[in-house]
């Protein structure tokens, strides 16, 4: 083999590893359930809780170890029989309301609510005090100024005093 030969062999088998790097290779969890209702309820779960670990991710996307116990946990209060709103509030009550993609309006998420709520008003407010400081009436002195370019007409050129 020649060199180019050799080099071109070498570099492909330094980044042959590197193409399995691209793959994905997610874990999925395979659970009985009793009924094909029981099945939609933990798969509506899974999607609307959040992981506490991952940034904006719920439990169904998430391969974290802490949400692959959290998947098995709601698989589990789903097969004791609990509701819904029973395995919300386990859940918020062990990792409180950043769970919820959708938390409930108490004191503690009062900000969150009404938080975008206040910023748009104040945004209007601004934009309404901009808007007004820019359509303030004319100066006297102004309007005097207005009176005279108009008294010279469009053909003669006003003087500059300087």
């Amino acid at each position: 083999m020649n060199r180019l030969t050799r080099a071109w062999f070498l570099l492909f088998a330094l980044c042959l590893p590197l193409l399995h790097t691209g793959t994905a290779e997610a874990v999925v969890d395979i659970y009985e359930f009793e009924n094909e209702a029981l099945r939609e309820r933990y798969l509506l779960l899974v999607e609307e809780l959040r992981c506490p670990k991952c940034q904006n991710q719920n439990l169904a996307g998430s391969d974290s170890p802490i949400s692959q116990d959290l998947r098995r946990e709601v698989h589990r209060l789903l097969q004791e029989g609990q509701s819904d709103s029973e395995i919300k509030d386990y859940m918020v009550a062990r990792y409180g309301d950043y769970v919820l993609y959708r938390p409930k309006f108490n004191k503690q998420t009062l900000v969150l609510w009404l938080g975008p709520l206040a910023l748009l008003l104040l945004g209007a407010l601004i934009a309404l005090l901009i808007v007004r400081r820019q359509t303030r009436p004319v100066a006297e002195v102004d309007e005097a100024r207005l009176k005279q370019l108009l008294e010279q007409g469009p053909n003669n050129s006003p003087q500059d005093p300087q």
